[in-house]
């Protein structure tokens, strides 16, 4: 079921999205050489309590997890682009890391992600973050009225495509408000005046993700991390935004 959200109850989302983006900023913040990837989720987890927020991932036990999830933040190093189950790994020189996060606040829930090199970067990592954040923003300028779902994917596939990646259209973006998940999906590529016409309250999650190499992945024995089938390096970028009458609003902007 998709839903409209007022004003007002968009007004009301943007503590939950303030807080998301200042979680995304503290723990891409600590991320370092050495630092580990369960002392990142603790920071998230602490924030999280002194907040008085609920973690949107800790119990979750969608159909393609192996079991609840039970950390608050998503930690992909390298080859792993989604869904990255904190454990017990230092991160070294030269590491890709995705952070993905997800929070509730005052019944409200909001949704984002960021990647970025630990240490030395590569250029051809750094082009592939460059390239998810393009087409992140590419997608959230395709979203206003009188534009389709359709526009949004095409507008994220186009950035990809150009850069010479190709695309996984298993996982997306999504409906946001007072769950993390709902409709409608939001694909990474498509044919733009297609699908879903967007109307003013539409708040959804728009997710970029792109495989230096591939658009194959496969899930680790954690039953949770999703990878590259061959190995190469992979990047996410994730805001969420509100479909208005004025335009886009992106209630997780960092830096604010």
């Amino acid at each position: 079921m998709i839903e409209l959200r007022t004003p007002a109850e968009i007004d009301q989302m943007r503590a939950a999205g303030g807080f998301v983006a200042s979680v995304v900023e503290a723990t891409a913040a600590a991320a370092a050489v050495g630092v580990n990837l369960l002392e990142l989720d603790a920071l998230a987890h602490e924030m999280i309590r002194k907040a008085g927020a609920s973690s949107c991932y800790i119990d979750y036990h969608p159909s393609f997890g192996a079991s609840p999830f039970g950390r608050v933040l998503c930690t992909s190093v390298n080859d792993a682009v989604l869904h990255g189950l904190p454990h017990d790994y230092a991160l070294r020189d030269g590491d890709l890391l995705s952070l993905d996060f997800a929070a509730e606040v005052d019944g409200w829930v909001s949704d984002s992600a960021i990647s970025l090199v630990v240490g030395t970067p590569r250029i051809e990592d750094l082009h592939l973050i460059d390239t998810t954040e393009r087409a992140l923003t590419a997608g959230i300028n395709a979203a206003r009225i009188g534009n389709r779902i359709g526009d949004i994917s095409a507008a994220i596939g186009d950035v990809a495509h150009e850069a010479g990646y190709t695309v996984n259209t298993d996982f997306g973006g999504h409906g946001v408000g007072r769950t993390m998940h709902g409709e409608p999906h939001v694909a990474n590529d498509g044919r733009p005046r297609r699908g879903l016409p967007l109307k003013a309250g539409l708040v959804i999650a728009i997710e970029p993700w792109f495989l230096a190499a591939t658009d194959e992945i496969v899930t680790d024995p954690d039953g949770w991390t999703l990878r590259s089938a061959d190995g190469s390096r992979g990047a996410h970028s994730e805001h969420t935004v509100a479909i208005t009458d004025d335009g886009p609003i992106i209630l997780t902007a960092r830096g604010q």
